[in-house]
């Protein structure tokens, strides 16, 4: 797989993400640390693991990569610049560099709609093209995500589980972005079409020089499409090096841990 090649398009140091739970009392509220002073980047052409289990703060770090989670503090840079409180402009750009595929195709996408309408829908929001262009770019995402053309006239629940992801895909590939932020994104498929997209998310990466955060609780899903890997434990990166240092010389335990439990789901 290819290194990072560039600076980075996301970048964030020290950040942290505290909510007041309700238990406790009015003057000692209990502090929940779902992401607890974490530095990470990632840069186009590389894909980058961050794995841990449920509750560790995953997905909490996958909101502010994505921007819909502010961060309690620290900082959050878009191509070198301050991105915590963006401007009209900013908001725009990091819009356009920035997608995201969530766990549950079935809940993402809107079942009224047809996938032309779906994927189109993007580039009718940031003014890309017009009628013909952007037909002409449903075409090209549909072929270049495994789709026939004949998906494009048909609504979600009209296709399978693993078809709804590459839609979802494909609509994240709609504005020809920096980054895409992969959150358990074949958790919710069966097992046999499980393979079938990871190795669809690893082709496009090398094809569109992507860069990629897939989060997953299966480190042995995570080692087959990361070239570097994170390890999450509450709230906190406990170890992350490349896939093959973390795989093979573990220095946490809570690494050995993962790496000593469930086998891969994924038979390959």
């Amino acid at each position: 797989m290819s290194e990072s090649t560039g600076k980075p398009v996301i970048e964030l140091k020290d950040v942290k993400v505290y909510h007041h739970a309700r238990t406790g009392g009015l003057f000692r509220p209990n502090i929940v640390k779902a992401v607890d002073g974490v530095d990470f980047t990632i840069s186009r052409g590389e894909t980058v693991g961050i794995v841990g289990e449920s509750g560790c703060g995953k997905s909490t770090l996958a909101s502010v990569l994505v921007g819909l989670q502010p961060p309690t503090s620290g900082k959050v840079l878009f191509h070198g610049k301050p991105a915590i409180k963006r401007n009209a402009a900013m908001r725009k750009a990091f819009g356009r560099s920035v997608s995201v595929v969530f766990q549950d195709p079935a809940t993402a996408l809107n079942p009224r709609m047809t996938i032309q309408d779906i994927l189109t829908d993007p580039l009718q929001i940031h003014g890309i093209g017009n009628a013909s262009s952007r037909a002409a770019k449903v075409k090209e995402l549909l072929a270049l995500v495994g789709l026939p053309q004949s998906a494009a006239e048909v609504t979600p629940s009209q296709v399978s589980g693993g078809q709804r992801q590459r839609v979802a895909i494909a609509r994240a590939l709609a504005l020809e972005p920096d980054i895409i932020v992969a959150d358990e994104p074949t958790s919710a498929l069966d097992v046999s079409v499980r393979a079938q997209v990871l190795n669809l998310l690893s082709d496009l990466k090398t094809q569109l020089d992507l860069g990629m955060v897939f989060i997953s609780h299966d480190i042995q899903t995570v080692r087959y499409v990361s070239d570097r890997i994170c390890v999450m434990y509450f709230g906190k990166i406990v170890e992350q090096g490349s896939a093959a240092q973390v795989f093979d010389n573990p220095s946490n335990d809570y690494t050995k841990k993962l790496l000593g439990a469930a086998p891969s789901l994924l038979h390959i």
